[in-house]
């Protein structure tokens, strides 16, 4: 693992080489794109990761398979990093709107596969997928959704899958305890089904028909937004 300048030729053979392993290319490693690069290598994925601020490169120098200064605005700077050779670019710059929008939109005349974006402000967001990026997140927004839901107390721990729709970690109520899950009724009382369920110091097992839940297990229900909140209210 090494850092490479962008005018050096052994940066676009590494980054050819990386393109070719399953990999992704990381342009912004601020707290969030440092954080989704550092993640994706520890999966396995090899990681090229761009910034423009010298700091951040040598900070992550040794971290990520290939870590490089560039300024990612200019499209002959992302042909020589070999990056319309990915299938997968996150576009993660956040404290610089232009050069987001910019940098997209050299990916874009590039026809790179799939690109993910961060966006900070909704008028962000809809610039992105107006120009045609495939999957804009706002992960300051979800995660202020995602604690909104937590700070409620009825969960223990909510991830919305879609809008209107959740998987709940909760602990199961009284009237589910000593149950078969097949005998609850609780699907059809209730709009929600339990996935999956842990026993205190086990580990996390699909549900089925024959589990049978007891105080002090945990589950993981799947149902409507606010069906499932109002399931994981009961006790």
């Amino acid at each position: 693992m090494a850092r490479f300048s962008i005018f050096g030729g052994g940066a676009a053979d590494t980054s050819r080489r990386i393109a070719e392993a399953d990999s992704v290319a990381v342009v912004g490693l601020g707290r969030f794109g440092s954080s989704l690069a550092l993640e994706l290598m520890r999966a396995g994925t090899e990681v090229l990761g761009i910034d423009a601020d010298e700091e951040i490169v040598q900070a992550l120098n040794g971290e990520l398979t290939q870590v490089v200064r560039a300024d990612s605005t200019k499209a002959e700077a992302l042909k020589q990093l070999a990056v319309d050779e990915f299938d997968r670019v996150v576009v993660a710059i956040g404290s610089d709107i232009t050069a987001s929008i910019l940098t997209c939109s050299v990916l874009l005349g590039m026809k790179t596969p799939v690109i993910w974006a961060k966006a900070v402000t909704e008028q962000h967001a809809l610039i992105l997928e107006q120009l045609g990026v495939h999957h804009v997140i706002r992960p300051e927004a979800e995660m202020g959704k995602r604690v909104a839901h937590l700070v409620r107390g009825a969960a223990l721990d909510y991830i919305e899958i879609e809008s209107g729709y959740a998987i709940v970690k909760t602990a199961p109520p009284a009237r589910l305890h000593g149950v078969p899950l097949g005998q609850s009724g609780l699907r059809k009382e209730f709009g929600v089904t339990v996935a999956a369920f842990k026993k205190p110091g086990g580990e996390w097992h699909n549900a089925d028909a024959d589990t049978v839940l007891a105080d002090g297990d945990m589950i993981l229900i799947v149902g409507p937004t606010r069906k499932a909140e109002g399931f994981a209210q009961l006790r």
